[in-house]
């Protein structure tokens, strides 16, 4: 196989690998694809996860990932925060979903991108199993392939995190239409939490 054809192979195996991690059902993709949904702010969530991706990917093939293998304190300590975070806002998302929360004042455009924005980052930095998909895992798998290849790997796992999120973010727009009675939305605004105090739990007992 020559040059080209070996980084085509390793570029597709990191794509795959990447793109296989990514497509479970957690708390992230839950949320990203309620904004999608709600075509609230969605350029903002894709980049937030997109980017997130990138970083902890680059921080896997650099070698890095090593070192967080041994910091299990650190690993438990982001465990417990996401718990901590994915159970309060898995309430309080079921109490708004209820009426249960009072109505204020519609708070202006740039702060709800700061919330959304806010909360994405949350639900990715403060989610152990990213660190060992993305770092430990996609880490270890694309240095295997040596000092040049595991940079064709990390490339196509990028490659794939990017595709996802936006592929869910704007495709989600494709399903709006079939959700135009409030007991849809409803629907949704109570499966997100759900699905998140799901994760908290597994979090919980993992």
């Amino acid at each position: 196989m020559g040059t080209v054809g070996l980084v085509i192979a390793v570029s597709l195996a990191g794509f795959l690998t990447s793109l296989a991690l990514l497509a479970v059902i957690g708390a992230q993709n839950t949320y990203l694809l309620r904004q999608g949904l709600r075509g609230s702010h969605v350029g903002a969530v894709v980049a937030v996860g997109a980017l997130s991706d990138v970083v902890l990917i680059a921080i896997g093939v650099t070698g890095i990932g090593t070192v967080v293998d041994h910091a299990h304190w650190a690993l438990g300590a982001v465990r417990w925060l996401g718990i901590a975070f994915l159970t309060s806002y898995a309430i309080s998302s079921l109490a708004r979903a209820r009426g249960a929360s009072a109505p204020g004042a519609t708070p202006a455009n740039a702060d709800v991108r700061r919330v959304v924005v806010v909360r994405m980052a949350v639900l990715t930095w403060l989610n152990p199993h990213v660190y060992l998909d993305t770092v430990l895992l996609i880490g270890s798998l694309a240095n295997a392939h040596g000092r040049d290849g595991r940079w064709w790997f990390g490339v196509g796992a990028c490659s794939a995190s990017v595709v996802w999120f936006a592929t869910i973010g704007f495709g989600a727009r494709l399903l709006a239409p079939y959700l135009t009675s409030r007991r849809a939305w409803n629907v949704v605004d109570i499966v997100t939490p759900l699905t998140m105090l799901f994760v908290a739990a597994r979090l919980a007992l993992s």
